[in-house]
């Protein structure tokens, strides 16, 4: 008897699943207000060079003291990280003037004047990571990415090897603990590893959300459930423009995307284990009193209609254990058989180039010549229609092509960006959010896809991998941005090539579309 098989005897999406999936949504809408939080949290506002005694200056305005104390960019605004070492008064004269002598600009020795008109303080202003220290505020970024995917690894073993729902429990739980921590960071050091605690802890609600509210879904509702999840993080993406742009101080923005936890801790009492997992593990008892609870909202009160039925019912499910008692998996058998094999490279370099893409976007909200507040709420808003055409297409022309395509017309209209000339603002606005749509769509349809490719006995690890290797993508995308100093827009070019890459490799990948969950590593091979 396969799994599909008793829920369609208990109803494979009823009240119960539709409870489940919505409790299971709580957690998903968090999970960006942290991914993205590095826009708003390490944010450099406009600044310059701090300059000593200024109070002789009394005669000079603002702007004349700036003008004879801060050299110039080309296109006319006060650099960020030079100063003249002497004050350049003949500049009052003639202001268009250049330096003859590049011996008398040097480096800020004295600090740096920041423009508190946005933001009250950010962890840019507060530790002084600019210029020099530019790449530390980039790493930001990364650490916590680089939690991401240790926390990839460890609660994909875990949650195949002690269940889903504690391990998303814990993983809340530390999340709300090292969330809080990261607020009263005191030092860079001291934000530097409680954020990369807190991206090991989110890691796990990331990873075990969706594949828990599927496990309880039918083969008919299973892609409708995978979308509906994802919508949720586009809701996160809009809510954590509304908090950024009501909560302007970098401690407090930590308190305010953290605290919500709480909620979806509360509410996780009301989700049972996966009863998927607990037959896979042996553990049938529990497995029937789940499916019992399913089947009573579910209004099917004949599934236990006498002790023979439930009889016959608990032999069928310890047949369906007996082929997976007493075997362990691990990562190592993600790579065992040549079909397993196949999928693990593929989906591994699909995942990063989805990651990698995405971030990239996500994470320079200010370089599309909008509003850093409008731009990710639009952002978010792109992201749902994305979804809905991305819930058609699935179904229509297949997982694969719509995952491979999404990814390749990502990295199109990322490269579209770095022909289109800057003064045509509109444009490539318009061109932006048409890519961000494109990676939202190629990031919920992977999500979907990969968790139909692995077996029931291996799906957690297989997601815990390939989430491994997104989460490599998403640390190196922040510190692409550096690349800027070599090459304007080798960043773009760089995103928008493995985009186009990691897209081609999709095509090499199964199709599932309409094909029951595996649940051993034989019904795959």
């Amino acid at each position: 008897m396969k799994f599909e098989d008793l829920l369609l005897e208990i109803g494979g999406f009823g009240r119960f699943q539709i409870l489940i999936l919505f409790i299971l949504c709580l957690p998903r809408i968090n999970l960006p207000m942290h991914f993205l939080l590095h826009n708003f949290l390490a944010a450099t506002p406009s600044h310059h060079c701090a300059i000593p005694q200024q109070e002789v200056f009394v005669n000079l305005t603002m702007e004349e003291v700036l003008l004879i104390s801060i050299p110039r960019e080309p296109d006319g605004t006060f650099k960020s990280c030079e100063m003249f070492s002497q004050p350049q008064f003949h500049l009052l004269l003639n202001s268009s003037l250049q330096p003859e002598n590049n011996s008398i600009i040097q480096h800020c020795q004295h600090g740096w004047v920041y423009d508190h008109s946005q933001f009250t303080s950010t962890i840019s202003t507060e530790w002084d990571l600019v210029c020099e220290q530019r790449g530390l505020n980039q790493a930001t970024a990364t650490f916590f990415f680089i939690g991401v995917t240790i926390g990839a690894v460890l609660f994909g073993y875990l949650s195949d090897r002690f269940g889903r729902k504690a391990m998303l429990l814990l993983s809340l739980v530390c999340s709300v603990i090292f969330g809080m921590l990261s607020a009263a960071s005191v030092s860079y050091s001291m934000l530097a590893i409680t954020r990369t605690l807190t991206g090991v802890a989110l890691s796990g609600v990331s990873l075990i959300v969706l594949p828990l509210g599927m496990e309880w879904v039918d083969i008919q509702h299973r892609t409708f459930s995978g979308i509906l999840t994802s919508i949720f993080w586009s809701v996160g993406n809009m809510l954590l423009a509304m908090v950024a742009y009501l909560v302007r101080e970098w401690h407090w923005l930590l308190v305010a995307v953290t605290g919500p936890c709480l909620l979806s801790i509360v509410c996780l009492w009301w989700v049972p284990e996966s009863a998927r997992w607990l037959i896979v593990n042996g553990r049938v008892k529990q497995a029937h009193r789940n499916l019992l609870r399913c089947a009573r909202m579910n209004g099917r009160k004949d599934f236990a209609v006498s002790p023979e039925v439930r009889n016959s019912r608990s032999r069928h499910l310890r047949m369906a254990t007996d082929k997976n008692s007493g075997e362990s998996y691990s990562y190592i058998s993600l790579f065992r058989t040549p079909v397993l094999r196949k999928i693990s490279l593929c989906s591994g370099a699909v995942w990063f180039g989805v990651a990698f893409s995405y971030y990239g976007m996500s994470l320079n909200l200010t370089g599309f010549g909008l509003n850093m507040y409008l731009s990710q709420f639009v952002f978010g808003v792109i992201e749902i229609p994305a979804k809905m055409i991305v819930y058609v297409l699935v179904n229509r022309i297949g997982r694969r092509q719509s995952q491979a395509w999404a990814l390749i017309l990502t990295g199109l209209c990322i490269g579209a960006n770095v022909i289109i000339p800057k003064s045509l603002t509109s444009l490539r606005s318009v061109v932006a959010i048409m890519g961000k749509g494109f990676s939202e769509a190629a990031f919920s349809t992977v999500f979907l896809y990969t968790s139909e490719l692995y077996p029931t006995v291996l799906r957690q690890n297989g997601m815990g991998y390939t989430s491994f290797v997104a989460r490599l993508g998403g640390a190196l995308a922040p510190l692409v941005f550096l690349l800027d100093e070599v090459w304007r827009s080798l960043p773009e070019v760089t995103y928008c090539a493995v985009a186009v890459c990691c897209g081609s490799v999709a095509f090499l990948l199964p199709e599932t579309l309409n094909v029951r969950l595996p649940e051993s590593i034989e019904d795959v091979e």
